[in-house]
């Protein structure tokens, strides 16, 4: 194959038409398809050959139209995020790790999000109609015929810290009823008796689980089952509620264990501002996530810390899995939490899980 002879054009004005690969390919006198080899790593195009296009293309403001390819190759290379709850801090944090790890792999993320739970299920179906090579769901409660409609429409569907019975989709999860029993656990080793749960929204799955695991681990301890309160989301006005509320009768806890770490921090937050209380002198709280403000020495708090990074390469291998399509059976995995002692618990020092 010759070589083409290399010759650098000016760069088209801001108000020029899109560059094309057929401008690309008029400029350096070679084939079209020599440009398209050179984008789609074809390895019978020479490597010097492949260099000298990419330096063309860059040179002439060239960038590849993804949606155009996707409809040749019939793959977009686009995995497709989709959120209810950007606002909890936990998940930006994990859009962040997940976005640069899918990007490694050869990714483009597109993120969807929603406003509130009950529009996750049009927003999955709208996500669609950019044929995503995969769609990842985070934060997000949905019904099992959306999400089996999406996988029966040949897009695998991978939920993230969350699962949803029924719906024929692969999930990596924190082992969250694991988590909720070591919280019961350790709290009855350190000789607190009268526990108490505030939960998040009542059918995520992550919320049932957790209050799953923290009820049995009471149950285990020999202790009375704990007082639920039912915020109904994942909020810091939740958790300063449901405080206030814990502590409005006579049976009051000596220990708290939240839904997630937001709610902890409301939750602590109302037991200094609003219930003149001492944390953890009258009473423990312990969240769950371990998200960046939980370590902040203004909340200091003891949580669960989700194994991020384990449950991300979990994600990528299920992805290389799914994507080519010869086995779709959908696989669940679990991955243990920590408990992370801080300050807000009392609790022997030393970490587990």
């Amino acid at each position: 194959m010759n070589e083409p002879v290399m010759t650098l054009t000016a760069k088209p004005q801001t108000n020029s038409p899109r560059v094309t690969v057929k401008d690309i390919a008029r400029e350096m006198g070679v084939s079209i398809a020599t440009v398209s080899r050179a984008f789609s790593n074809d390895s019978t195009i020479a490597d010097k050959t492949r260099e000298k296009v990419l330096q063309q293309a860059a040179h002439m403001g060239y960038s590849p139209n993804l949606f155009a390819r996707g409809l040749i190759t019939q793959r977009s290379r686009i995995a497709a995020l989709l959120t209810s709850n950007i606002t909890n801090p936990f998940y930006p944090e994990v859009v962040m790790k997940l976005t640069r790890r899918l990007h490694e792999f050869g990714l483009h993320t597109m993120l969807f999000t929603s406003d509130a739970e009950t529009d996750i299920d049009d927003g999955l179906k709208v996500l669609q109609q950019y044929n995503p090579d995969i769609v990842i769901v985070l934060a997000a409660t949905m019904s099992s015929e959306t999400v089996k409609t999406c996988v029966d429409g040949r897009t695998p569907v991978i939920l993230f810290n969350r699962y949803v019975t029924g719906s024929h989709a692969s999930a990596v999860c924190c082992d969250n009823v694991n988590g909720g029993h070591m919280v019961a656990m350790r709290l009855a080793a350190a000789n607190h008796r009268r526990l108490a749960y505030i939960s998040g929204y009542d059918d995520a799955s992550t919320n049932v689980d957790r209050m799953r695991g923290f009820q049995q681990g009471c149950r285990d301890a020999g202790l009375d089952a704990p007082r639920i309160i039912t915020g109904g989301d994942f909020s810091y006005e939740t958790g300063y509620r449901g405080m206030k509320q814990l502590f409005e009768g006579p049976d009051t806890p000596d220990a708290v264990f939240c839904a997630n770490d937001l709610l902890a921090i409301g939750a602590m937050d109302a037991a200094h501002r609003e219930l003149g209380l001492t944390v953890p002198q009258d009473v423990s709280v312990i969240g769950f996530d371990d998200i960046a403000m939980a370590n902040w020495p203004s909340h200091n708090l003891t949580t669960v810390r989700q194994p991020v990074n384990a449950m991300i390469e979990l994600l990528i291998a299920e992805i290389e899995r799914l994507l080519p399509g010869v086995d779709t059976t959908p696989n669940e995995q679990f991955v243990p939490g920590r408990l992370i002692i801080r300050g807000s618990a009392r609790l022997e020092e030393h970490s587990e899980g």
